[in-house]
Order: C-alpha cells, then structure tokens, then sequence
C-alpha cells in the first residue's frame, strides 16, 4: 500500500535516515523501535505527510487514507464529547458531494455507450454504496461503543471537552482517529494515557477491525499482542523482521553477534594490512605490494556495529531503615469532589516489604489515594501512617516539576546534602548522565530522561515507603527493566501506580483495583487479577439480565453459597400491571425483538454474498474489483454484526425492566 523509496534525513549534517526502503502492506501490524533518538516519531510525521525527508520519497495510493496520533497534540475545547468525536464522521459529507458532483456529470452526457460515461457509472455505484454502508445507524452505535471501550461512559457523553485533563482528551482524539478507519493507522505512544482495560480494547480493536499499524510503544505486552512485524531503526538503517517484538530481540542479539564477529575480523585484516605496510613503507624492493595493499585497504567497507549502550545504568536503592509492621492502614477512607464521590469505604492494610499495585480507569481515584497517603489533600475515615515510616515519592508528573533552565548536575546538586555531593558525578554517569551529558539543560532532554533525572532524587535518601505514580512512563524498555530489578530487589514497602502489565508482572504480589467508588483487595499477581476480573464481569454481565440479580450478587459472600429457597417460601408478589402498562410492555419487547431480528437477517444476507464472491475467488475469477467488493462486504459484516450487539442488549434491557 504505502511505499517508502531511498528515504534519507539530515539534521545539523548529521545523518538520522541513510536510504531506507522498504514497504507497508495490508494487514501489516508493525512495531517500530530504536533507540530513543533514533528517530522513530520522524518516521511517522514522514509517513502522515507533516515533514519532508532530505531526499527520497513516500509513495501513498491516492485511495489509501492516512491516520496519524502524535505523542502530543493542541486540543480544541469548544465541544462535548459526542460532538467531538462526530467530527469523524466528516467524509460522509465529502463522500456526497462527489456523488453529487458525478450526477452532474451525468446529466450533461449523452455519450451514454462510452468508456468514459461507464466509468462514472461505476464510480458513483460505488460512492452510493459506500455512503450508504458508513451512514446508517451503526455510526452512533461505534461511536458509542468506542467511547466506552476507551473508558469513557455514557455520562460523559455529553460534558465539555474542556472538563477533561489531556490524557482523558487524548482518548478523545483517539477515538475519532479509530472511527475514521483509515487505511494505515500510525499511532506513538498511544497507550501513555489509557489504563490496563481501555489497553486490551485497543489491543482487540487493532488486531480484529483495523487495516495496517505501524506504532510506537514502550509498552511490551501491547506490541507483542498486536504486531506481526518489528522495524528498528539503528544507525540510520533499518532491520525488518516478520515476528513480533518478544522474537525479534532473539533475533536481534543473533544478528549483533554476527556483526560482531565480522568487525573483530575484519579491525584484525586492517591491522595486519596497516602493520605491514608500515612496516614496508620504505624498501623499494616492496613497494608495489605497499602499493597494492594500500589500495586495498582504501576499498574496504568498513562494518559498523549496531547501537550497543556500552553505558551502564546501575539503578540500586539505598536501604530501608526498619519501619513500623503496617507502614499504611486504611479504614473507611473516601473522597469526594464536590457532588461527585471518588472513593468510600476503603479500608486496607499494607504489610512492612509488600510491594502492591493500585490498577483501573484513569479517574478512578488511584493517585487520589496516592495524595492522601502523602497528606497533601483532606480525605474522610482514618489513614494511619506507620511507626518510622520514610516516604519516596515519584509523582505522575514528577519530570514535568523539573526546572528546565538548568542543567543536569545542578539539578541534582540542589537537592544532595552531606557527603552525597562529592558523589554527584558518580550517580550522574551511573544513570547515563556521564561527561558533557550532565551539562545539558533539562529543557532540551527527551521524556525519558527527564523521568530518569527525576528518578535520581529518590536515590539522595534512605526511604521505606517508596510510592511510585506512573514511574514507566516515557522510559524505554531496557530502562523499565533495570528500574524493575531496582524494585523487586528493595527491601522496603512499594506502592506502583501503573497501567503497564508487563512492569507489575513478577513484581508485585498484591492488586488493589480502583473502580466504581471501591477499593477492592486482589491477592496474586497483576495477571492474576486480570483472570478474575474477566470471570467476575461475565458473572455480572449474566447477573444484570435477570430483575433479581442484584439481589442474588448481594446474597452471595466470598464465605458462603446461597442456599435453595426453602418450599415454604413465597416469592414477594409484584404490583399487578394496568392494561396500558402492558401494552406498552409488549410494544416495547416487539419493537426491540424486531430490531434484533433484522439485524440477523441483514447478517445472514451479506455472508451469503461474502460466500459466492469468496467462492469466485477459489474458482480462480479474481477480474475486476472482487476483493474490493470482497472487503466492502466485510466493512458490512462487521457493521451488522455492532448494530444487532446493540439490538441485543437492549431487548436484554427491556425484558429485564418488564420482568420477562
């Protein structure tokens, strides 16, 4: 589909792309890594059109779109949600005045037997078709189902933009690039403002609906579950592998040794080549072989090694001074906004060297508590804070508080005390900070190393309690690994904020999940919890179609079984329906009944066309436009199949408000 042709970049003379080509295809989910530098966000603004490469070109079909999520973006706040995302649905416009413009055309032709005349024809088939596949009712139905599958509900709906912090706005943008559809969808950093569920939608959403992806992402579980191809960029060249991230890095170590292997021989060949013509350089009885091997050694191509960090980030905390048994107790603490509850009743106790995780949707209340364990806003219920407990805190935007008109040393030079300032430089080197690197100002650092700078200042002073906002963000893999190891090798309490599935996997032994005003208590790991959680929802899921399954999910207990009803018991009789009650009852069932079977017989009606052109395919009949018509009907499938699960779910709705 898009062709990238001898790309090349320059920046200061300084060589970012070396003649790179290579080909995105239908169907490609491609990871893109590097090194942070090596110019992977580039990469993308080239492929979207929004910057020029030096020289060579991207070749891009004129009927193939184009999505592009930056890292960053200025969002407008004059509009609601809903009204924002509509604003996806903008082609639909364009598509009919083309249709329109083509009906003009054909009114002024008479030339009704040409090739040209046909061609309209079959242009404005396919508009009118197109149009009336992407603008039936489906379009609010997906609207509203990526919404909330993003995280939102249906109550922000329609609030103001303007009521939502950036990550939640974000989402928004998010959204409408989803709805869009386009054909190559370029996402960086896209999970940095989503939680672990609106993660695994997005994961789904990719892998079943969208056409090619090319991302980038630090987070490693969400590339393996979605890619199929992984690019890295080193050295101004690209490595394309048809495997996912997790075998690429096998892969790639095999092919750093290789290139290892082959530049020791060949500094070896240049040594003994430069060895001997020095050593000959000045008899006459060798100087043609002087010459000849001077020659030769001008010809070699001389193999460079792919980026290998030689630095070494040494990531150790102090240790932690004994603390209190319970470092943090909770009993029935909440918080509320105004009129709007976060959280009530939480009440836990965090054990001395547990390492625990706060998980669910942004919004939920997780750095809430974070602020109330840390005393910097008022709460209702009790928190106690342990006997001798030391708190290191990293907050959420924790590199965001940095000043960035200094420098690196000065940064940490302010806050050392004691002996500690004699060791600066040795802290800095440790955290790839060494030589002219901790001269740099904080402002032109990337992300990641603003949170490796930030990360520094917990390392000045022993702590017990170490409180972790979102530590990951912007840190690239190898860096959440060290910092991982630091974490699992502390010997102190930790509390991590964090959406990232592969950081919490054999870390923490405990999951506290955030949702719905509670705080609930998981024990096992983050995958632990993310297999009950699933079980839990479908059980609540099945529990919400009969009228009494709220009384039945309060009966039950982690405890105890509920018990048949005893035969003496009666069920407690229900208010008798008036005749208009009813009638409404049985026109509302009808009316939703209906719409659920129109939606199957619309199903079934596009996969008996889906299996005769499938069946021309096989046959060998693959003329004209069969697999675009082929994929059109697919784009029907699936939006037949999101009209009758909403179709369902409200005749699930409507039986179980009547009782039936």
């Amino acid at each position: 589909m898009v062709s990238i042709q001898n790309l090349s970049v320059e920046f200061s003379a300084k060589s970012l792309f070396d003649n790179i080509n290579y080909v995105i295809n239908r169907r490609d989910r491609i990871a893109l890594v590097g090194k942070n530098g090596a110019g992977k966000s580039t990469m993308l603004k080239i492929i979207a059109g929004l910057q020029k490469p030096t020289s060579g070109s991207v070749a891009v079909p004129s009927d193939v779109t184009i999505g592009y999520l930056p890292q960053q973006m200025v969002l407008g706040d004059t509009m609601t949600v809903v009204e924002e995302v509509r604003k996806a649905f903008s082609h639909l416009d364009d598509m009919q005045r083309q249709i329109d413009r083509v009906n003009a055309q054909l009114l002024e032709r008479t030339d009704y037997e040409s090739d040209e005349y046909q061609r309209l024809i079959d242009h404005l088939t396919t508009l009118t078709e197109r149009l009336a596949m992407e603008s039936s009712d489906n379009c609010e139905a997906e609207m509203e189902k990526t919404l909330m599958g993003l995280g939102f509900s249906r109550n922000d709906f329609n609030r103001p933009t303007s009521e939502f912090s950036g990550g939640w706005r974000m989402r928004i943008e998010l959204a409408k690039l989803l709805l869009q559809r386009p054909d190559v969808l370029l996402l960086d950093e896209p999970t940095n403002h989503l939680d672990i569920e609106s993660i695994q939608w997005l994961e789904n959403f990719l892998t079943t609906k969208a056409a090619a992806v090319v991302l980038v992402s630090h987070d490693r579980a969400f590339i393996d579950n979605v890619t199929n191809r992984t690019i890295e960029i080193s050295l101004g060249k690209i490595y394309d592998y048809s495997v996912n991230y997790s075998k690429y890095v096998v892969l790639r170590q095999e092919r750093i040794e290789q290139q290892m292997r082959a530049y020791q021989n060949q500094q070896k060949q240049i040594a003994d080549t430069e060895e001997f013509i020095e050593r000959f350089r000045y008899k006459a009885t060798k100087a043609v072989q002087v010459q000849s091997r001077m020659k030769q050694l001008a010809k070699i191509e001389r193999i460079e090694v792919d980026e290998v960090d030689t630095s070494h980030l040494n990531l150790k905390f102090p240790p932690a001074p004994r603390s209190g048994d319970y470092p943090v107790i909770a009993d029935n603490v909440g918080k509320r906004y105004g009129d709007h509850q976060v959280f009530d009743h939480a009440t836990f106790m965090i054990k001395r060297g547990e390492k625990v995780a706060f998980v669910g949707k942004n919004g939920e209340g997780k750095s809430t508590l974070v602020k109330c364990i840390m005393g910097e806003i008022p709460f209702t219920g009790e928190l106690k804070i342990g006997h001798n407990v030391k708190i290191g805190y990293f907050a959420q935007n924790q590199a965001q508080l940095l000043d960035e008109s200094v420098t690196v040393f000065d940064t940490i030079d302010r806050v050392a005390v004691g002996d500690i300032r004699t060791k600066i430089r040795d802290i800095l080197g440790a955290f790839m900070f060494g030589g002219e690197a901790s001269d740099k100002k904080v402002k032109v650092l990337s992300g990641g190393e603003k949170t490796r700078l930030a990360m520094i200042r917990l390392l000045l002073e022993p702590v017990n309690l170490l409180i972790l906002d979102e530590p990951t963000n912007h840190l690239d893999m190898r860096t959440k690994d060290i910092l991982k190891q630091a974490i699992k090798e502390f010997n102190g309490t930790v509390i991590v904020v964090s959406h990232d599935r592969e950081f919490l996997d054999g870390l923490v032994e405990k999951v506290y999940e955030f949702g719905g005003g509670e705080v609930r208590e998981c024990l096992g790991g983050i995958y632990d919890f993310l297999e009950k959680k699933k079980l839990s929802s479908l059980a609540e899921l099945e529990l919400t179609k009969s009228p009494t399954g709220k009384k039945q999910l309060d009966a039950q207990s982690p405890a105890s079984v509920p018990q048949p009803a005893q035969a003496s018991e009666q069920p407690a009789s229900k208010p008798r329906m008036t005749y208009a009650e009813m009638k409404e009852r049985d026109r509302n069932i009808k009316r939703a009944e209906k719409k659920v079977t129109e939606a199957e017989a619309e199903i079934s009606r596009i996969e008996d066309k889906i299996t005769e052109i499938e069946s021309e395919i096989a046959a060998g009949n693959v003329e004209g436009d069969i697999f675009d018509r082929h994929a059109a009907l697919k784009k029907q499938q699936d939006n037949a199949m999101s009209l009758w699960e909403l179709a369902s779910m409200e005749l699930d709705e409507v039986r179980s408000r009547y009782g039936r």
